[in-house]
Order: C-alpha cells, then structure tokens, then sequence
C-alpha cells in the first residue's frame, strides 16, 4: 500500500505540509472576520457550487458563463479584497499573522465592554442620547464614510464626550470595531417597519433599520427617559439594566460566550412588540 512504502520522514513531511495550509488559510480567515470580505467569499463558493452542479447536469451555457467569471474572478478578487490583502500583508510584516492573542483578546474584550457599559450608564442616568452600533461579522464602511472618523481607541470618556449635547459629533451614531471608535456622527437606515411603536424616537429607529440590513449590536440611551435599548437582527429588546447590558455584551462581544450559549436571545428586559 501507499503509506507503507512510504518512510516515516515522508508522513511528517505530509502531515506538516498540510497542517500548514491548513494553519495559514484559518489565519486568512481571522484577517477578513468582520469585513465585507466574508459576504464576497459567500459569493464565491455560491459560484462554485454553481460551477459544480452545472457540471454534472451538463448545463453547457451556464458552464461557459461560470467558467468565464472564474477565469476573470482571480483579478476581480484581488481588486476587491485590496484592503483585507494589504491587511493580512501588514499583520505579517509585524510578525503578529502567526501570533496567538487569546488571553489579551480576552482582556481587550472584557476593557471594551468596561467601557461601553459605563459609558451607558453614565450617560442613561443624565438622559444623555445616544446611539452606539457595534460591527460584528458584516462590514459597515458604508455607514463609515457617512460620518466622521474617528479612529480612537474605545474608552468610556471619549465615548460619552462624542454624545455631549451640542458636542460637534452627537447627532447621529458612533461605530465601534474591536477596541476602536472608528468614526461618529454617522447616518444609518431607518426601519420601515410598522411595528415599532410610535414612542420611539429616530434613534430607536435607525437602530432596527441597522440590524435589519447587518448582523450588528446596537446600544441606545434614551434622550427622554434615560432607558438603555439594544437591536439585534431585526428585533428591539428595552430597559436593560446595568446587569443585563454586561451579560448582552459578554455574549455577543465574547466569542467564548458566544459557542457556549444558543443563537437565540435570552436576554433580560422588556421587549417590544
């Protein structure tokens, strides 16, 4: 048989050679976590599998069409994932592609939700407006460029001076990525949705308009009542207390967390019909 003609050198060399690829593509995978890159890459393996069943079928038409997107999808791709390309470039020439963060990513997360959870309520008991969306595994550049970047590190005092009343940047929403503010004063969609209830303002509003569209977080501070509101793919859960927005953020933020608990939401508050 094959593996006993070949010597023990050879099988190591094998087991390496795949254990590597196999290390370099999770660590591509890493880079474009959390940037359109993954909805692009969606598109990909649709077309292949498109590419696939038009084979076995023999669909000789829709095999011409695949075969020419493939044949022109490798310059297409590298103009597309230009920035995630020069980002997973950077990670190596600092030496950090191949690292492993664990513990810091960790700490960085819980100083993240510090932050955001006492910015919160800071800002929900002096009824200061906010709206605070949180990028998760789709990119919200669009939303980015609507608004001013900001490109500062994620700390409870920038956040709650950026929502100052008559402040240059509090009208509109403050994205945050990872440990960063990336920018603030940003327009997102307003929710069409004839269910909200016509008590909540444009901020509620543009906060369900964002999570039907993204797969992002939401936090709103009432300008009226003081009340702390998250969004989640298209549903509106209210009154969070200071417990129950840490253990929102812990599930949502932690990834940890995040394969521990089930997909659904059980968080604590009212939610709105």
């Amino acid at each position: 048989m094959l593996w006993e003609e070949l010597d023990l050198l050879q099988v190591l060399r094998i087991v390496v050679d795949i254990a590597l690829v196999w290390f370099v593509i999770y660590k591509l995978f890493s880079v474009i976590r959390g940037t359109k890159a993954v909805q692009l890459l969606k598109g990909i393996f649709v077309v292949l599998g498109i590419w696939f069943f038009s084979s076995i079928l023999e669909l000789k038409t829709v095999q011409w069409l695949v075969y020419q997107a493939i044949t022109w999808g490798f310059l297409a791709v590298i103009i597309l994932f230009q920035p995630e390309i020069r980002r997973a470039l950077e990670q190596l020439g600092r030496g950090s592609f191949f690292a492993r963060n664990t513990q810091s990513e960790e700490k960085a997360i819980n100083e993240q939700i510090d932050a955001i959870v006492k910015s919160c309520n800071y800002m929900g008991k002096r009824r200061i407006g906010a709206l605070i969306t949180i990028e998760r595994e789709t990119g919200m550049s669009d939303y980015v460029e609507t608004g001013v970047l900001v490109n500062g590190r994620l700390t409870s005092e920038l956040l709650t001076n950026i929502f100052i009343p008559n402040a240059p940047l509090h009208d509109g929403a403050v994205i945050i990525k990872g440990d960063e503010i990336v920018a603030a004063a940003c327009y997102l969609p307003l929710s069409e949705s004839p269910f909200i209830s016509k008590e909540l303002g444009t901020r509620h509003r543009a906060a369900m308009g964002v999570s039907e569209v993204t797969d992002a977080l939401t936090l709103i501070v009432s300008e009226e009542t003081g009340n702390i509101s998250a969004t989640k793919n298209g549903e509106l859960h209210r009154k969070l207390d200071e417990e129950s927005l840490r253990k929102l953020l812990m599930k949502e933020l932690n990834p940890q967390e995040r394969m521990s608990s089930s997909k659904s939401w059980s968080w604590r508050g009212k939610r709105n019909g």
